[in-house]
């Protein structure tokens, strides 16, 4: 092992704080399960996760009917931008809530915020009900989505995680074909208001196997006692309040939430008014304080003895690099494949929506494959930082390519090939980034660094996309004034405010449609220049995270897990340990001395890995 992996972790007292009565309730039932319990709780996961694919991919093409069936539309868009920062802000209180509660208790309240989310939007009958339903399903949807990578984080090791991860990918790439064809079977037979009501029945039902399994091997584990004594018993009210205070770190969330909400609700809204404004400049530097005070909140022992974001992990160069990578990551994709590459597809190359939609799928398809294939090398060469470098240079390969044939007269081939390069690149390196910072953490803060890398790359893409947008509005308008023939100079302001009249209004070669074209071809080779640039410091980045030999990182974990096996212990806690493991799905190559150095290692942990979803984009990512 060189120098740079046997680095120890700052030994900071955050790094030694005891696990959280959730963390502690999910060790208890992973001493007490079988390997059978455990492959019943990964089939719940397996359908938990194709019902919400195939749900996603279904009511998409049901939100235009649900909104033409109301009087008023204009609050819809402003919601669906508030849904984008729920679905940002809401990652981090849930993982706290799984480590205070318990993963069973956390996964139960987000499968209730999607049913009530569903039974909102079947039964809205304005506007303002349907809009207040989204965000109890955006609430739902990315708390479930972390929930899952976190319960993948808890019971599978370091080396076959990068493979059970990609389990909640894998049936999108069923369901973007079946999705659909079902949407317009509904439509035909039933109504819309159907097509959100059945997945209030199809999800519970679907998250059985998984809740049921928690839920007996906890009771078993209460039998043998070795859960942990709940931190209320025996507490008044007050003495409750207090103790969530500290345990949920209510303020330090606090800080964060309202921190990015008051930075992504302008950028989002009011990207181009910033200047003009008050309000929103306001919001912004109130949005940046918050921002900044969060770290010097969580650093204090005193006022957050259990901060969502634990000490050590501030002075853990592998996490911040990790975090600073899915930032700059997703700022990047959101700057060129989204959200404008389908508009310059349609109206440039003048493609169907079914053709357009076909090549922004292939970044998701490909992403997808690949990120099964870098799983499968992280098992077998049991590294990861190779795989984030090589992705990361293949990624800024294809943003340059794709840079360089954003013209009228590349071919589509050229753009599919970049397309391609991207989601190769995307597919191996943003699994293993995340495998990464989740292997400098111990088992009691894989659930706040998961959620932190995920949060970054919420962030991230919403940074990118109000980017994106503003390069667009403020280009797009006055590119057409400058032209637009004399005879549709008029139109400029209705050509640049529907992709209908700009795409199909007039034939492709007529004057009009060439200063369309141009003006798009133009704004989108800057925008894609900022895409580079910000995807240019994830190299670097990568280079900053260590190296882990990861069958020498020491898992931190008890019971059965996917890929080991350990005896129950007598009493179930979060902390150091260098047990051996009997491999389920591998082998186990290495004596006791490689266990005992593996304790010297920065990262110790056992943790779980994603995608996200803003969307089946995000998963694939």
């Amino acid at each position: 092992m060189d120098d740079d992996e046997s680095e120890e972790r700052p030994e900071t007292p955050a790094s030694f704080e005891s696990a959280q009565a959730g963390v502690k309730r999910l060790e208890a039932i992973a001493s007490t399960w079988t390997k059978t319990a455990l492959y019943v709780a990964y089939v719940g996961i397996a359908l938990t996760a194709w019902a919400t694919s195939l749900e996603s991919q279904t009511t998409t093409n049901l939100t235009i009917y649900a909104t033409s069936s109301f009087s008023a539309h204009s609050l819809v868009s402003t919601v669906l931008v508030v849904q984008g920062v729920v679905l940002s802000v809401v990652k981090p209180p849930m993982s706290k809530i799984a480590d205070v509660f318990g993963r069973l208790e956390a996964f139960s309240l987000s499968i209730v915020l999607y049913v009530i989310g569903y039974i909102q939007q079947a039964a809205a009958n304005d506007v303002k009900t349907y809009a207040a339903a989204q965000i109890f399903y955006s609430a739902g949807q990315t708390g479930l989505q972390i929930l899952i990578q976190i319960f993948i984080a808890d019971t599978s090791d370091l080396l076959n995680r990068a493979l059970v991860v990609t389990l909640p990918d894998v049936p999108f790439l069923v369901n973007v074909w079946i999705g659909p064809p079902l949407a317009d079977a509904i439509l035909r037979n039933l109504t819309w208001r159907w097509g959100y009501a059945i997945w209030a029945v199809v999800l519970p039902v679907a998250f059985l196997p998984l809740a049921l399994t928690l839920l007996i091997n906890q009771r078993e584990a209460a039998k043998l006692g070795l859960l942990p004594p709940s931190p209320f018993e025996g507490k008044s009210h007050w003495e409750i309040a207090k103790t969530l205070w500290f345990e949920l770190d209510v303020f330090g969330l606090l800080l964060l939430c309202a921190g990015f909400c008051l930075i992504l609700i302008p950028l989002t809204i009011g990207a181009g008014a910033v200047g003009n404004d008050p309000s929103i400049l306001v919001m912004l530097i109130v949005g940046a304080l918050c921002v900044i005070a969060f770290p010097f909140w969580e650093s204090s022992k005193r006022l957050a003895p259990r901060a969502f974001f634990p000490r050590a992990l501030f002075q853990n160069r592998t996490v911040l690099a990790g975090l600073a990578f899915a930032f700059f990551y997703f700022s990047a994709f959101y700057l060129s494949v989204f959200p404008y590459f389908q508009s310059y597809l349609l109206v440039v190359h003048d493609l169907s929506v079914t053709s357009a939609g076909h090549i922004i799928q292939i970044f998701t398809f490909s992403a997808t494959i690949t990120s099964i294939l870098a799983s499968l090398l992280i098992k077998y060469t049991k590294r990861y930082r190779q795989l984030v470098t090589a992705g990361t240079c293949i990624y800024i390969t294809g943003l340059v390519l794709m840079l360089l044939y954003r013209k009228q007269d590349s071919s589509l081939f050229a753009i599919m090939g970049a397309q391609l390069l991207i989601g190769i690149g995307g597919g191996l390196c943003h699994g293993p980034a995340q495998l990464g910072v989740q292997a400098s953490a111990t088992h009691s803060e894989v659930a706040a660094a998961t959620a932190a890398f995920l949060t970054l790359l919420e962030i991230g893409g919403a940074v990118g996309s109000a980017i994106s947008g503003a390069i667009w509005s403020a280009n797009i308008p006055r590119k057409l004034q400058l032209y637009l023939p004399p005879e549709t100079k008029d139109r400029a302001a209705d050509i640049y405010g529907s992709i209908r009249l700009a795409s199909s209004e007039w034939p492709m070669g007529s004057p009009t449609r060439l200063a369309i074209n141009l003006a798009y071809q133009e704004t989108m080779t800057k925008i894609l220049f900022v895409a580079v640039c910000m995807a240019t410091p994830c190299i670097f980045l990568s280079l900053l995270m260590k190296d882990y030999k990861l069958d020498e990182v020491d898992q931190q974990v008890k019971g059965v897990v996917i890929g080991g096996v350990q005896e129950p212990a007598d009493r179930v806690e979060a902390g150091p340990s260098n047990e051996q493991t009997a491999r389920l799905l591998g082998h186990d190559d290495h004596d006791s001395d490689d266990a005992d150095d593996a304790v010297k290692h920065d990262g110790h942990d056992k943790a779980g890995i994603t995608v996200g979803n803003t969307h089946d984009f995000v998963n694939a990512a």
